[in-house]
């Protein structure tokens, strides 16, 4: 008997994927390993955002070659997609297989099926409807290692929501590369298309988006989004990455901070107490400080409710990677400062829910009480209900830091 193990890095579309994978092992009859030492095949799925994502993976490969090195050891993922070459000449004992190829190298399939059941060890499901970008920012090594847009076909989402729900998932997350670039194969539906037919779907669960590209939120979306505060999450996670429009530019972004500020305006227009959130990279090649500066105020200016800090690191082969690179010192001082404004935004979303009621959805039990998040992607501990589980209607009474409290209404 065939026993595997699967190693997942980086994003949730990686993590979507090595689900799918997992499952398609088991319906193969293959069983998973404990450890890696005793797997028979030993997949990775790789991430290359950063120089440390390269790292982590480059020390798991030298484990499985020290410690199992008569096992089939398959890369996969962007890591492997972007650094062929070197990996061939540093680990040639490594299998590199495309995404799109898995099927045929693993289980004598013409592909692996993306399409998931569950979603091991999380209370959230998460279903991936596309992957893939050419936008091509300068810093970013991602298109080179997912160039192809794909999108899944409208029915096979639905279907997919279908069947998690009726598995108790009561929260769902579309992800994918680049979600609002989403384009049904067969229908041409895009990503407000797509929300419609979820919109009239019954069941009880909400839907989440994944990051999503500012320039890619449509109107549709907002509609459905104001109409349906039941489906859709009042949240959204919009990159930023500098809040200035020389570093954006630079960057090779498609929006300037003008652009940024009036679609944060609009949503909070039409989607009441909405969570928006942001990436932001720190030290960028030719980020000055007073270009940082200007980051930090614009931060500031539109309010957001927290950030994923980025310390920039050079992927080579990208634009960035050929400019003079800031001292290590500046890059770290300018990511603390911009971790510090995190936890000061993130205490400031909560504190302003206090008084207002949430729908929560619980994730988890510790000490006793359940931990959840609200719709806008507020954690919220419920004082009142140990046995509450998936979604809730709760009072929020009050904020400790970036962490609110809350009760559960009877309904």
């Amino acid at each position: 008997m065939t026993t595997f193990f699967i190693k997942t890095f980086g994003c949730r579309v990686n993590q979507v994927e090595s689900q799918a994978i997992l499952e398609q092992f088991l319906r193969s009859g293959a069983v998973p390993a404990e450890h890696f030492e005793t797997a028979d095949i030993c997949v990775l799925n790789t991430c290359t955002v950063t120089h440390q994502a390269d790292k982590d993976v480059e020390k798991q490969i030298r484990q499985i070659l020290r410690r199992n090195p008569r096992a089939r050891l398959v890369l996969t993922g962007c890591y492997a997609a972007a650094h062929a070459s070197a990996i061939r000449a540093a680990f040639p004992q490594a299998e590199i297989v495309g995404k799109y190829e898995l099927g045929k190298a693993l289980f004598n399939t013409e592909d692996v099926c993306w399409t998931v059941s569950g979603h091991e060890g999380h209370s959230r499901a998460f279903i991936k409807i596309q992957d893939g970008c050419d936008c091509f920012c300068s810093y970013c090594i991602v298109p080179y290692a997912r160039p192809d847009k794909r999108s899944k076909p409208l029915s096979d989402v639905l279907q997919e929501i279908k069947t998690l729900e009726g598995k108790g998932f009561a929260e769902i997350v579309l992800t994918g590369i680049n979600i609002g670039n989403y384009r049904c194969p067969q229908t041409g539906a895009d990503l407000a298309a797509l929300c419609e037919n979820i919109a009239a779907l019954p069941g009880r669960f909400r839907i989440r988006f994944s990051s999503i590209e500012l320039q890619t939120v449509t109107d549709g979306v907002v509609r459905l989004m104001s109409a349906r505060p039941d489906r859709f999450c009042n949240y959204f996670h919009l990159p930023l990455q500098a809040g200035c429009d020389k570093v954006l530019k630079d960057m090779n972004r498609h929006y300037d901070t003008a652009a940024y500020r009036a679609r944060v305006a609009d949503l909070r227009q039409h989607v009441p107490q909405i969570g928006i959130f942001a990436d932001v990279i720190a030290g960028y090649p030719t980020e000055t400080e007073a270009d940082f500066e200007a980051t930090v105020a614009f931060i500031r200016e539109v309010n957001l409710a927290g950030l994923h800090v980025f310390s920039y690191s050079p992927r080579p082969g990208t634009p960035a990677a050929a400019l003079k690179q800031l001292p290590s010192g500046e890059i770290k001082r300018r990511s603390e400062t911009l971790r510090a404004l995190d936890k000061e935004l993130r205490a400031a979303f909560a504190a302003s829910l206090a008084g207002t009621e949430q729908e929560v959805f619980v994730e988890e039990h510790k000490n006793g009480l359940p931990h959840g998040i609200t719709s806008n992607f507020q954690p919220v501990v419920l004082e009142n209900a140990a046995q509450a589980h998936g979604l809730v209607r709760a009072r929020i009474t009050r904020a400790e830091g970036p962490l609110c409290f809350g009760r559960v209404l009877q309904e």
